[in-house]
């Protein structure tokens, strides 16, 4: 044990299990939201989840309005134009509905319907969070896949205009007032978008246990959102009716969302640029890098790979620190055809001629900086290269 001082935090309210959603009047009652602006996206609104909650909603005696104009990847416009509809329908909240993109929309509508400065100004490289005070508007998180954690995480990541990159603002009153987390919403999700968001979920426990820094309570969450995502999320592809491998998903996700407080590493250093500039899904190039920079940290993580190898019951019995670390990196190897992810970079379109730019971006993404071996701009063409 360090004999430092150290701050921890954890997550706000969560209403977690199948059928939650029930709960969506008490808890805006509870909060005093009436009149909700509900941020979600086109694909929301067009599998009839929007429709469903929009509907819990007025029953419950709230009357939405509705904002969906939110990208794949949100860029600052999705924000502005989400202050201006919030502004015109006399919001006094919000609920933000959907993956990681609404719900980091939602949270930064909060806080430039409060705050007055750029958002580039909260950049959590310029300790932009100290610029955040309390009293931004209520919000409600709805969380439709289990990948990102969004819904109980103090991060927005919004492509911005000044710096083209996807940009962290991370500040404890970002974090929504309550979790809505009903994994009824998350079935039949296709196979492709349930992968990618796993992967993610995976992602976000692997990294926050390898990242440097002391927080024992986040690895402990982080070995068992491993755990569980590791052997969920092929039941949740092969089969989307699959509630118990919904659930426990779900809660993987946002186990990954409180572990990484602690931080992240190379591999979402990596990922983000791929979003940014060609437009990729993040959980599933995140599962693409994980085990090359698994590889690349080996020298330096052996033990707590192979203690992630442990969580995820993978064989390490009679092995040695060493070869159960080199165990974990191919199982996952493995785990990415199981659950039918591309091995390579090259198979999603990306092309050498970009690597030096997207390396560029990398070493300015702020994720690599608890990574547990330093990394170089050259460090991160040869894992882009590997990746290819």
């Amino acid at each position: 044990m360090t004999q430092a001082i150290s701050v921890f935090s954890f997550p706000t309210r969560i209403v977690f299990g199948p059928g939650a959603l029930r709960e969506l009047g008490a808890e805006a009652e509870r909060l005093g939201i009436e009149r909700p602006l509900l941020v979600t996206d086109a694909g929301v609104v067009a599998c009839g989840i929007a429709e469903r909650v929009d509907s819990q909603a007025r029953a419950a005696g709230l009357r939405p309005a509705l904002f969906s104009d939110v990208n794949p990847n949100p860029v600052e416009n999705n924000v502005h134009d989400g202050l201006e509809a919030y502004r015109r329908e006399n919001c006094d909240g919000v609920i933000g509905l959907g993956g990681g993109s609404p719900l980091d929309t939602a949270k930064a509508i909060r806080l430039v319907a409060t705050h007055p400065f750029p958002l580039e100004q909260y950049d959590d490289q310029l300790d932009g969070g100290a610029k955040i005070r309390a009293g931004l508007p209520p919000m409600i998180a709805i969380a439709t896949t289990a990948g990102t954690g969004s819904e109980v995480g103090r991060s927005t990541v919004i492509i911005l205009k000044s710096n083209d990159r996807k940009t962290v603002i991370f500040s404890p009153h970002l974090m929504p007032d309550v979790a809505i987390a009903d994994p009824e919403l998350t079935l039949g999700m296709p196979p492709k978008i349930t992968a990618g968001t796993g992967l993610d979920a995976l992602t976000h426990n692997v990294e926050a246990y390898l990242a440097r820094g002391f927080h024992p309570l986040c690895d402990a969450i982080a070995l068992q959102g491993a755990r569980l995502a590791f052997q969920n999320l092929p039941r949740a592809v092969r089969n989307g009716r699959d509630l118990e491998a919904r659930s426990n998903m779900l809660m993987a996700a946002m186990m990954g969302a409180v572990a990484f407080q602690k931080g992240l590493g190379a591999v979402h250093s990596l990922a983000h640029p791929l979003s940014s500039i060609a437009n990729l899904h993040h959980g599933t190039v995140n599962g693409i890098l994980l085990p090359h920079v698994l590889e690349f940290n080996r020298e330096v993580s052996e033990e707590r790979l192979r203690d992630l190898a442990v969580a995820m019951e993978i064989q390490t019995s009679g092995r040695s620190t060493a070869e159960s670390a080199a165990a974990l990196i191919a199982r996952l190897r493995k785990f990415l055809e199981e659950v039918d992810i591309p091995p390579t970079l090259g198979a999603l379109g990306i092309r050498v001629e970009m690597i030096p730019l997207l390396a560029k971006k990398a070493m300015e993404d702020a994720c690599h900086q608890s990574n547990p071996r330093a990394c170089s701009e050259s460090d991160m063409v040869a894992l882009y290269q590997r990746a290819l």
